[in-house]
């Protein structure tokens, strides 16, 4: 999958007050400071604060630079908003160790490469930048957002655990859910696309491109995104608007067969259970009446309830095959479920399933 680009933003770490430009007009105007300060009506030494940042450049100087240097008050504006901004965005980013301890739990060298934050940046822009990456305005909105007991991602126990990975995983696939282009939701059409994507599991070459244009018609918008070091989440669900849902996978298990368990799994959610919920999926647990759902949802789209008896009657590999041939998946799903039901060990069938992973 090709990479989006993703925009950065950028912070300066050491402003340059407006002085500086009007020092460099002096030096090639070779006129002194006092010269200039008799002639715009202010002290050499408010000239000479000015130069160094120490003194704001008002809009009324701005109009009385105009008339000396001949660049428009609108520039010098511009000039003193962009470093008065500058220093307020340096003094918010002075660090406390409660600060420091949050950003050193986020995988900041992950999204250094995947460009979501500057490389080589000073530990005060980081922190910023990771803000800017939550769309956050501090960290402790940040901790409001997503630690707090009502937190929206609460059904998965690796995001309590290691919160900074799974988050940054999830954010990543918000914003690319967000920049794609889909029809409104309709249940209908995307139960349609479920029953495609059975077919689907049968084919060796590439069927991600198919497979996203197909839920993005029913108001899905399908994200692949490697699993960050950290984060176990191997699937999320959950709705962008009301009228547009997200499914996102990662490539954990790097099984085709876990893969595809995982993307019914979270199609089960969005068709059977509230928009106002989200969910973040990690393994196949029993015990949650709603992941149960989900597992019993994917589990029988897979291979159908009246033809699961069969499985057990399953002993060979070509078997496998000829069963999985009559009821229109890959022998990979079949191999996942014997395994997964204890019929066979892990090792038995390994080589019927594909070898799964997510690229940029």
């Amino acid at each position: 999958m090709a990479a989006n680009y993703r925009p950065i933003p950028f912070v300066p770490d050491q402003p340059s007050p407006p002085g500086a430009v009007l020092g460099d007009w002096l030096l090639r105007m070779e006129m002194p400071q006092a010269d200039l300060a008799t002639r715009i009506g202010l002290s050499t030494k408010h000239v000479n604060q000015i130069i160094h940042g120490a003194a704001p450049l008002t809009h009324e100087t701005a109009l009385a630079l105009e008339m000396v240097t001949g660049v428009p008050s609108r520039i010098w504006n511009s000039l003193e908003a962009g470093y008065r901004d500058s220093l307020l965005r340096a003094s918010a980013t002075q660090l406390t160790e409660d600060d420091t301890t949050w950003l050193s739990s986020m995988p900041i060298h992950e999204l250094q490469e995947r460009g979501f934050l500057l490389r080589d940046a000073s530990r005060g822009a980081i922190f910023h930048g990771m803000l800017a990456f939550f769309g956050v305005a501090d960290r402790e909105a940040w901790e409001r957002l997503w630690l707090r007991p009502i937190a929206t991602f609460r059904r998965s126990r690796v995001f309590q655990a290691r919160p900074g990975a799974t988050a940054a995983w999830l954010r990543i696939g918000e914003l690319e859910g967000r920049a794609r282009h889909c029809m409104p939701f309709d249940a209908r059409s995307f139960r349609g696309v479920l029953t495609r994507a059975r077919a689907l599991t049968r084919r060796r070459d590439d069927f991600s491109g198919d497979l996203m244009a197909d839920c993005a018609q029913a108001g899905v918008a399908l994200v692949f995104e490697r699993e960050i070091p950290g984060c176990r989440a191997s699937g999320a669900a959950r709705w962008l608007s009301p009228t547009k849902a997200l499914i996102q996978l990662s490539d954990r298990y790097k099984r085709e067969d876990s893969f595809w368990f995982s993307f019914f799994h979270e199609a089960a959610h969005l068709v059977l259970h509230s928009k106002r919920d989200s969910f973040v999926d990690d393994e196949r647990r029993a015990g949650d009446i709603v992941e149960d759902e989900a597992n019993r949802f994917a589990a029988e789209l897979l291979i159908p309830p009246d033809r699961a008896r069969e499985l057990r009657q399953l002993q060979t590999t070509y078997d496998v095959e000829r069963f999985a041939a009559s009821i229109g998946v890959g022998p990979a799903v079949v191999v996942g479920r014997l395994q997964n039901d204890g019929c066979w060990d892990w090792s038995q069938g390994r080589h019927l399933i594909g070898r799964l992973e997510i690229s940029d």
